[in-house]
């Protein structure tokens, strides 16, 4: 693992893979078997799950819960106490580990605090996953969802801003100047 700085009071099992630049903080345990990509940041008393896999540049707050399953591409925000599962009905008595069910979560999606996402569903590129959101089935590219179960409930460019669609269907970040199009309940960045 070099050029990583992983706290002394962090345990990485030696059987993990640790991209070069990435730091893991306070009290997180990194399982055998789990991947972490370059210059990721790993929040203070994180869970990260054997078969888990994280690209280049993800953040995980504080708190989190990564189980086995779950993929996060490059650029994903991970908000502080969020939680995936990998079983969609757990019981202590009843072992189910050979029906984890794979959640993706895809290139700069934002996954808002106190949030939990049940697994097999994929996070679509951009999406934006509200604080304390329950997220059920797939949320698509672009998309904003909030509540419980989430819903749908606007837009949001890859800067993180929600986004207003005129008549035409179309939209302009605020920070970025990024031009969006709405069409077919399908939102793409405009090239």
């Amino acid at each position: 693992m070099p050029m990583c700085y992983i706290h002394p009071t962090a345990v990485v099992d030696d059987a993990s893979k640790i991209g070069r630049g990435t730091k893991i903080w306070h009290f997180t345990h990194v399982m055998e078997g789990a991947e972490i990509g370059e210059d990721c940041h790993i929040g203070q008393n994180v869970m990260i799950a054997p078969e888990v896999r994280l690209g280049r540049n993800v953040k995980v707050q504080n708190n989190v819960s990564i189980y086995s399953g779950v993929t996060c591409e490059d650029d994903v925000f991970l908000g502080p106490s969020c939680v995936f599962t990998n079983v969609r009905n757990p019981r202590s008595a009843v072992p189910r580990k050979s029906q984890f069910r794979p959640t993706a979560v895809r290139r700069g999606a934002t996954i808002g605090a106190n949030a939990t996402i049940v697994c097999g569903v994929e996070i679509g590129p951009y999406a934006f996953v509200g604080a304390g959101a329950v997220v059920t089935r797939d949320v698509a590219p672009y998309s904003l969802v909030v509540g419980v179960p989430a819903r749908h409930v606007g837009w949001m460019s890859r800067y993180g801003h929600r986004l207003t669609f005129d008549g035409q269907g179309y939209a302009v970040c605020p920070e970025s100047g990024e031009k969006y199009r709405l069409k077919d309940g399908c939102v793409c960045k405009i090239e």
